[in-house]
């Protein structure tokens, strides 16, 4: 027995010495040092301070105490984060992807700017939730390295009133969408009750998500058991116990939030841009919101005439006070029951400005009483769980993308150090403060 334990110690120790070894001849092409990394335990987050970060490609290879970060080859390439703080990058979960080519009035590079402006503010992800010609060219040339933006997940041309005439049209456009090689499906308002059933079955049949609004013909439960992946906006929820002009109940959000346990749906509430499409913001806030430079004049003007001719059937100024409210406790409710919340902003949209749009939704959710920690969960994890399928991200771990912003403050203490980055990883991909700076000055002055 003395033996048979003596063997196990010693190959024990073995392996330890192995594995310290392979930390030792590690040899990544990117070590990432002196860092303080922000993982989960769980929904909890926890901080590894005096760590570095290795990258192989578009990997992280593995996070190693500052000790262990010796004997690096020449060629690796290191980047000081100086006592910075290492965060996963966020994931846009309704987010808005340009066509790649003219549009109306928008210039050619409006495509890319705007892709630029999610990854210079950590958003190394996004869930396009609208498909226009040639946006899986530009998720090829990024994946390909051809152009700098966030991995793109899209879903097709909308399903909605307009597009679709017949149950049979909704069935053929869910296999074209499949085999032209869509990620998803984008509900929209407008289907009726059979048509959407007709897609719905369709898309499971054909192994596609389908998410976004739910059609009033719907309704809530019926888009629920139809198996719709997530409801954006928290559509359909005030709705279903009609509670858009007055306060909810306590037993209406206990209602609503058994619904969304029962059928493990995902939720995408976009609280900042959905608070100003109802008419629930302050104009004269909105429109002193720095980063509107970032967008085209014809972008820029028609958000600030928004709330003089309001576009959106959603606008209620009359009522968007007690929406708003109801909306916030919902998102509380939903989070005290450990619901499947993940992070969205709808940006570019109604002054939600791409990558800047998250300190807005980052705000309102914190005055809902959701803890800054599950925030970063919902735009980091969750969002990674979500896509788990397609790829690892959303963690500082082994084998997830390399894709992360170094910030110089804690963000677990106070969202504002998110507007304090140092740089963003995309891909194993280094963009530095100084490239950032030069790249946003460049698009501010196309659009002046």
């Amino acid at each position: 027995m003395k033996r048979i334990v003596g063997l196990f110690t010693t190959m024990a120790l073995l392996a330890g010495c192995q594995q310290v070894q392979s930390e030792h001849v590690s040899s990544p092409d990117i070590a990432v040092i002196n860092a303080n990394v922000v993982t989960f335990n769980g929904k909890a987050a926890q901080l590894l301070s005096e760590r570095a970060v290795y990258i192989e490609n578009d990997r992280i290879q593995a996070v190693v105490p500052m000790a262990a970060a010796r004997n690096l080859p020449e060629s690796t390439r290191l980047i000081d984060a100086a006592d910075g703080y290492v965060l996963a990058g966020f994931t846009e979960m309704h987010g808005h992807v340009p066509p790649a080519t003219d549009f109306g009035d928008l210039p050619r590079r409006y495509a890319d700017d705007m892709l630029y402006l999610y990854v210079a503010n950590g958003v190394t992800t996004v869930r396009g939730m609208l498909g226009y010609p040639h946006q899986l060219q530009l998720k090829t040339d990024i994946a390909e390295g051809r152009r700098q933006g966030p991995t793109l997940y899209l879903a097709g041309p909308s399903f909605n009133g307009n597009s679709i005439e017949s149950v049979e049209q909704a069935t053929q456009r869910v296999i074209e969408q499949r085999e032209q090689g869509w990620d998803l499906l984008k509900i929209h308002p407008g289907l009726t009750l059979a048509e959407y059933r007709a897609l719905a079955r369709t898309a499971r049949d054909s192994d596609m998500d389908f998410a976004g609004h739910v059609p009033k013909d719907v309704g809530l439960k019926v888009a629920l058991e139809e198996g719709q992946r997530t409801i954006d906006h928290m559509d359909g929820y005030l709705e279903f116990v009609d509670a858009l002009e007055r306060p909810i109940t306590e037993q209406e959000l206990a209602q609503l939030v058994d619904l969304t346990l029962q059928y493990d749906v995902g939720v995408v509430p976009t609280q900042a841009l959905w608070s100003t499409l109802i008419g629930a913001e302050d104009p004269q806030q909105l429109a002193h919101y720095p980063e509107l430079d970032l967008v085209p004049p014809s972008v820029r003007e028609g958000w600030l005439g928004y709330y003089q001719q309001p576009s959106m059937g959603y606008f209620n100024q009359d009522q968007a006070d007690v929406q708003q409210q109801n909306r916030q406790a919902l998102l509380k409710a939903l989070h005290d029951a450990d619901a499947k919340l993940i992070f969205g902003t709808d940006a570019p949209q109604l002054f939600s400005v791409p990558g800047f749009s998250i300190h807005h939704e980052i705000r309102i959710m914190q005055q809902a009483g959701i803890p800054l920690e599950a925030i970063y969960y919902y735009a980091t994890v969750a969002a990674g769980d979500y896509f788990a399928e397609q790829d690892r991200f959303g963690r500082i771990e082994g084998g997830h993308r390399a894709d992360f912003m170094v910030l110089s403050e804690n963000p677990l203490e106070d969202a504002e150090a998110l507007r304090q980055v140092l740089g963003v990883m995309v891909r194993g991909e280094w963009l530095s403060r100084n490239d950032i700076d030069k790249k946003l000055q460049e698009i501010r002055a196309a659009y002046q």
